[in-house]
């Protein structure tokens, strides 16, 4: 199976552990050297309405993705483990 990066971008991502919606995918891993994607990212959830912009980011290994359709992806993995801390904007613009 082929697809471009922007086939997938925003797709929606859900966990079929238990049904949770983790929301859509914004960005991908990649590993240079061998020119392979490693996980698919999806911001967290919004903090009170997006003011206080996300929280963690999921991010979700290759492998465990199970199905790839028109609209969603199809995730096996438990959401907590894959959670990674977003970082800060450091650049004060």
């Amino acid at each position: 199976m082929c697809c471009k990066f922007t086939d997938l971008h925003c797709k929606e991502v859900i966990c079929i552990c238990d049904g949770r919606r983790l929301g859509f995918i914004s960005d991908a891993k990649i590993d240079l050297c061998d020119g392979r994607v490693i996980a698919i990212v999806v911001p967290g959830p919004c903090r009170h309405f997006g003011v206080l912009g996300h929280r963690d980011d999921f991010v979700i290994p290759w492998n465990c993705i199970r199905q790839i359709g028109p609209d969603i992806v199809l995730v096996d993995v438990k959401p907590d483990e894959c959670r990674v801390p977003r970082i800060k904007n450091l650049l004060p613009f």
